[in-house]
């Protein structure tokens, strides 16, 4: 099992950086690091996230880091991280919808 993540999903934590980064470029490293530390354990736990209640996808599922939702879509042979999204957004107004990209 392997993680694979999407140009969405990058570009969203490039965004997360920058914002953190204007207070701190120390922090910001920090937090994206540990977002990615959550990601890596679904390696050995892929079906530890919930599923997504906006997505009709039995293997779309989340899970929630603080105050991001981190999307993906559990493969049998990947984890495709689909989006890394604050949790106050509304996501019935963005569109596509993460789990369409991919």
């Amino acid at each position: 099992m392997r993680i694979e993540w999407t140009e969405p999903a990058l570009s969203d934590m490039e965004s997360i950086r920058e914002y953190i980064g204007r207070d701190s470029e120390y922090y910001a490293s920090r937090f994206l690091g540990r977002i990615i530390e959550a990601v890596e354990g679904l390696v050995l736990f892929p079906g530890m996230g919930r599923n997504v209640p906006e997505a009709e996808e039995e293997n779309i599922r989340e899970i929630v880091f603080q105050n991001y939702r981190i999307m993906y879509r559990a493969e049998s042979h990947r984890i495709l991280i689909l989006t890394v999204i604050h949790a106050a957004r509304d996501l019935s107004l963005k569109e596509p919808k993460p789990w369409e990209l991919a």
